[in-house]
């Protein structure tokens, strides 16, 4: 992976950024290895590794700020992990995996750009058979490409008014958790290659998943991170259309 000096600076703003709304952080992960130039078989494993402490350690802090609603978490994971393990096995050409990771990633640019700030005054109980459809569809694209699934699974229960912001959070991070652990063993299925810079990568991205998480579960403004996130995504999926232009 590329030692440019640059990649530790915005790996702990991506991280901070990500689990201050409840996420991994594995799409500005994946965009940063993307602008940096690392292979495909190397940003899956390390994007759903860094995931893994993100994701739990922004769990955590929104657990015992009480906005944990298992009941709508239960049928999203059972129906997630076994996809995202099936996704995490499939062999994908490096080429097809780019072009689907580019677009994957000017989604988290609207949720940043259009959706930030969705409010929720009075939410609604989804059927049972809505969360398994969409848990097992976004788990399968989380195996696939080496996400979690929170920056869909977020918006979606905010626009469907299943959740508020905080339990929209809450219950997305444990499900980056689950789908990233599940992921990352199919991939073992496969063969995994790790970056060696992989412990200051994670070193990294937990301590700005723990500042992140700190602040974001008591409402920390970030508006001006978010758009300037927004634009390093737009810029990497750019780069894996494009890729001899930038």
């Amino acid at each position: 992976m590329d030692n440019h000096v640059w990649i530790y600076p915005l790996l702990l703003a991506v991280a901070f950024l990500y689990s201050s709304v409840g996420h991994g952080g594995a799409s500005g992960y994946l965009a940063l290895m993307a602008l940096f130039g690392v292979e495909a078989a190397v940003m899956k494993p390390t994007a759903l590794l860094l995931n893994l402490f993100v994701s739990l350690t922004s769990f955590i802090f929104y657990y015992r700020g009480k906005y944990f609603n298992l009941r709508l978490f239960l049928p999203l994971a059972i129906a997630s992990m076994p996809m995202a393990y099936v996704g995490g096995a499939m062999a994908i050409h490096d080429t097809l995996y780019k072009k689907m990771l580019g677009i994957f990633l000017l989604i988290p640019v609207a949720r940043f750009l259009f959706f930030r700030d969705i409010e929720v005054n009075r939410t609604t109980r989804p059927p049972v058979i809505a969360l398994l459809c969409i848990g097992a569809a976004i788990g399968l694209l989380s195996g696939m490409l080496g996400i979690g699934g929170g920056v869909i699974l977020s918006p979606v229960l905010l626009l469907l008014r299943w959740t508020d912001q905080k339990q929209a959070a809450a219950i997305s991070a444990l499900f980056i958790f689950v789908n990233s652990l599940s992921g990352l063993m199919g991939q073992f299925t496969k063969g995994i290659s790790f970056s060696p810079e992989m412990t200051i990568y994670v070193a990294i991205a937990f301590c700005g998943g723990l500042l992140g998480s700190y602040f974001g579960a008591i409402r920390f403004p970030q508006k001006t991170i978010k758009l300037l996130l927004a634009l390093v995504l737009a810029v990497a999926a750019f780069k894996l259309f494009l890729p001899n232009l930038l």
